[in-house]
C-alpha cells in the first residue's frame, strides 16, 4: 500500500472540468524520508518506514537519534510504516515526494485524528432529536436522552448504549477521496471533501 505523511493546511474550493464548484482539503504531503526498509528476510514482511516533519534533537531519545542517523537524517515528528510499498525503488535515506505516489484522479484514503469536542450530550454526539412536540406536558425534553434500559430484567445497561460522553479525538479513516490537484513544486495535494483533524494536524494519505 503506497502512501505519504502530510499536514492538513485547511480547506478551499475549486471548479472542476465540468464547471462544478467542489470543496476540497489542502494537504502538505511530504517530502518524506525513508527511515527503514523492512523485508521478508529480516522482518518477515515487506514495508517502508517513512518520517515527516523535523523534531528537536533534545526531545528525541538516544535510541531514536541513532535510528535516524542510519538514514542520514534528523529526528522526525511523525513516523509511519507502509506495507507492500515499492521496495525495489526506494532505499533507506531516499526522499519520497507527492508526485511519485499520487496522480490527479486517484482514489485515496485519509487517516487522521478527529477534532476533540469534550463532553457532549446525545444530540451533538449521536444526533438524537429529542421530543419533537414541546406541548402536552413536555418540559425541557428537547435534548434529553430518554429511557436507557428496561425494568428489573435485565437490570443493567447494555454495553455500547448511546449516551453522553467524550466526543471526537479519535483515529478516523475516510475512504475513496479523489485527488483533484497535485502541486509537486509546493508539495501540496488537493483532495475532494473533508479530511479528519484540525488545521496543522498530521494526516496519512494512502492509495
Amino acid at each position: 500500500m503506497n502512501g505519504i505523511i502530510g499536514k492538513k493546511i485547511g480547506m478551499t474550493s475549486i471548479f472542476d472540468a465540468q464547471g462544478r464548484h467542489v470543496a476540497c482539503t489542502v494537504i502538505e504531503a511530504g517530502p518524506c524520508v525513508v527511515t527503514q526498509v523492512k523485508t521478508d528476510e529480516t522482518d518477515g514482511y515487506n514495508a517502508l518506514q517513512v518520517g515527516y516533519g523535523d523534531a528537536k534533537v533534545k526531545n528525541t531519545s538516544k535510541a531514536l537519534q541513532g535510528h535516524y542517523d542510519k538514514a542520514k537524517t534528523g529526528p522526525k515528528k511523525k513516523t509511519v510504516e507502509f506495507r507492500e510499498f515499492d521496495i525495489v525503488e526506494k532505499a533507506i535515506g531516499d526522499i519520497i515526494k507527492v508526485d511519485e505516489v499520487f496522480n490527479e484522479g486517484d482514489l485515496v484514503s485519509a487517516v487522521g485524528t478527529s477534532k476533540g469536542k469534550g463532553f457532549q450530550g446525545v444530540v451533538k454526539r449521536h444526533g438524537f432529536r429529542g421530543v419533537n412536540d414541546a406541548t402536552h406536558g413536555q418540559h425541557n425534553r428537547q435534548r434529553a436522552p430518554g429511557s436507557i434500559g428496561a425494568a428489573s430484567y435485565p437490570a443493567r445497561v447494555f454495553k455500547g448504549m448511546r449516551m453522553a460522553g467524550r466526543t471526537g479525538g479519535k483515529r478516523i479513516k475516510v475512504q475513496n477521496l479523489r485527488v483533484l490537484k497535485v502541486f509537486p513544486e509546493k508539495n501540496l495535494i488537493l483532495v475532494k471533501g473533508a479530511v479528519p483533524g484540525h488545521k496543522g494536524s498530521y494526516v496519512i494519505i494512502e492509495k
